[in-house]
């Protein structure tokens, strides 16, 4: 599975360039507003073979030779398809989610799924060769950690840890840990000085986010 990251400010250190940029693709699957509060029904098998699943799709993607635009496509199709993008994009809102109306959020949600789309999957055709390997699952509490270790071309592996729940209803995505370091707070982060660059406003985030990544 190839995974790209633009770290921003306090990460930027952490990482190399092409590390970074790897650890980045992923992040569109790893975001919640929070961990799972309620007993699971999950089991590790059933997180385990969810990330099997994503790791399959996403390999047809950067093997088929489209153009990069259907691959964007195609990787916006995986986004929805295995992460609970209403509760990803709620989170990355962070607290102002409880202002906004019923109709701003189904926007901004939609606008917020293109831009991930977009962002990340810019930057397919950079990777071709990269891989993650499938290893475990655990449970911790009320949800499933699967340990897996991504490959990067002459780059040391490292671990790459999905956390998955079923508090949604169905096995999702809803944070990962890459080196220690949460991905669902650092795109809360962003998308967090994004709205205060537009004073609050959820709106004109929506808008700018259309075109945005």
């Amino acid at each position: 599975m190839i995974l790209t990251l633009t770290r921003i400010r306090t990460h930027t250190r952490i990482f190399k360039m092409k590390r970074r940029g790897f650890i980045g693709f992923v992040s569109a699957f790893a975001l919640s507003a929070a961990l799972p509060g309620t007993a699971s029904a999950l089991n590790d098998a059933q997180a385990k073979a969810l990330v099997d699943n994503v790791v399959r799709d996403i390999n047809k993607v950067i093997a088929s030779g489209k153009s990069l635009n259907s691959m964007i496509k195609d990787f916006e199709r995986i986004f929805v398809k295995y992460a609970d993008v209403p509760i990803i994009a709620r989170s990355a809102l962070g607290a102002d989610a409880r202002r906004a109306t019923g109709s701003q959020l189904n926007s901004y949600t939609k606008a917020f799924q293109g831009y991930i789309a977009r962002k990340y999957g810019k930057r397919f055709e950079e990777f071709v060769g990269g891989r993650i390997e499938v290893k475990d699952a655990r449970q911790v509490k009320s949800f499933h950690e699967v340990r897996t270790i991504a490959y990067l071309k002459g780059q040391s592996p490292f671990d790459v840890n999905f956390l998955v729940s079923d508090k949604s209803g169905k096995p999702r995505f809803f944070d990962m840990i890459i080196e220690g370091i949460s991905l669902r707070l650092s795109e809360k982060e962003e998308i967090g000085a994004m709205l205060d660059r537009r004073k609050g406003n959820i709106d004109q985030l929506t808008q700018d986010l259309k075109k945005a990544g």
